[in-house]
């Protein structure tokens, strides 16, 4: 087995195998039959048909009680580090469309506490103000003011709190240490954290006061926090939480995840204006030859190629067109700089959507926050 990648919550590096990580962490990939039972509600969103949502804990059950009337909720969040980058916005999107097919509630965490015990450079006062800013990029998203609730963790804690503190006693550090790769060194907030985060699995059925579904749609970096959780949620009273994983969204760079801590030049954000999102572009990675005539003899390779996996995991939704674009870079008929011209075409025309959503957002905090 490959040994030489690491994907925890906390760090992901190396070249991912994702078959084999669905072995490591124990989980199921979607399947044919999965799949199916998307089609019966509504259009499969283009994640899940191209396998970027490729992994899941009990997503037949959550179909099954959606099919028996009981429905589910979900629970989705962001740690609030610095601003948000394309990357960050898949679970999300996500999450939007399956709140929209199944008409689903969505809870949606700001961790700003976790953020500050974290990382030593980051004030738990700048952790919040940066979950303010975050919760612009997710309510520009179009989620549904009366089916979405943003929380902050500090601001939240006094209803989390009971639960936390019941789900701490069933934690032992021994896990934590074994799950994480905590040490000695680790501060004590660190460590209580994941008794916070299982507490939204759980909000709307201490909310409606009955046992009710959630669904977690995620990057699979976040999957070793919900083990632990469902391992002691039935002993609380509670559903296990079920999940459905995505893989991770590389950065403009090549194959290593987008992430807010590698090089800026290879992470697009959703603030970036028009001029500093063309240069990222037009400098990423790509599958070329070193010359325009060996591209023309010889192709490039899309597998490998940044601007090609962000038009599969993001932003050519029609997959004719995308099969078309696949041959076309294998057979040398387009070139990498006709390639990322087009794509920086989609993804200003994505950002500067978003942008405008961005600023109306600012007049409907109000509508999505909840507080103490």
């Amino acid at each position: 087995m490959n040994e030489e990648f690491e994907v925890t919550p906390y760090s992901v590096s190396g070249d991912i195998d994702y078959d084999e990580l669905v072995e490591r962490f124990g989980t199921k990939k979607i399947d044919d039959s999965l799949m199916e039972r998307f089609a019966r509600h509504g259009p499969i969103h283009p994640m899940l048909r191209r396998g970027i949502f490729y992994s899941h804990r009990d997503l037949d059950w959550i179909l099954s009680e959606y099919e028996k009337g009981t429905g589910f909720t979900l629970y989705t969040g962001r740690g609030p580090s610095g601003p948000v980058h394309i990357g960050h916005t898949m679970p999300w999107m996500f999450a939007k469309y399956l709140q929209d097919t199944f008409k689903a509630k969505l809870w949606f965490q700001l961790t700003d506490d976790e953020k500050f015990m974290f990382y030593d450079h980051l004030s738990l006062e700048e952790a919040k103000k940066w979950a303010y800013d975050n919760a612009l990029d997710i309510i520009a998203l179009g989620f549904d003011p009366d089916l979405t609730n943003i929380f902050l963790d500090t601001e939240y804690i006094g209803t989390m709190y009971p639960t936390a503190v019941r789900a701490a006693k069933k934690i032992n550090f021994s896990t934590i240490r074994a799950v994480f790769g905590f040490d000695n060194s680790n501060n004590i907030g660190s460590i209580f954290f994941t008794s916070i985060q299982t507490v939204p699995c759980f909000l709307e059925s201490i909310a409606q006061g009955r046992n009710v579904p959630c669904l977690i749609p995620c990057g699979i970096d976040q999957d070793p926090h919900f083990r632990v959780t469902r391992d002691i949620a039935e002993g609380l009273g509670f559903y296990k939480p079920a999940l459905v994983h995505a893989k991770l969204m590389p950065s403009l760079g090549g194959s290593e995840k987008m992430s807010t801590s590698t090089k800026m030049n290879d992470t697009i954000f959703m603030t970036d204006d028009e001029k500093t999102a063309k240069k990222k572009v037009m400098n990423a990675f790509t599958g070329g030859r070193v010359s325009v005539d060996e591209q023309r003899k010889e192709g490039g390779d899309p597998e490998i190629c940044a601007v090609y996996q962000y038009n599969l995991y993001h932003f050519e939704p029609d997959d004719t067109k995308l099969a078309q674009l696949h041959a076309d870079c294998k057979s040398g008929k387009i070139l990498c700089g006709e390639c990322k011209a087009r794509l920086f075409e989609k993804i200003w025309k994505f950002l500067e959507h978003h942008q405008l959503e961005r600023e109306k957002a600012k007049d409907k905090v109000n509508d999505f926050l909840i507080r103490d």
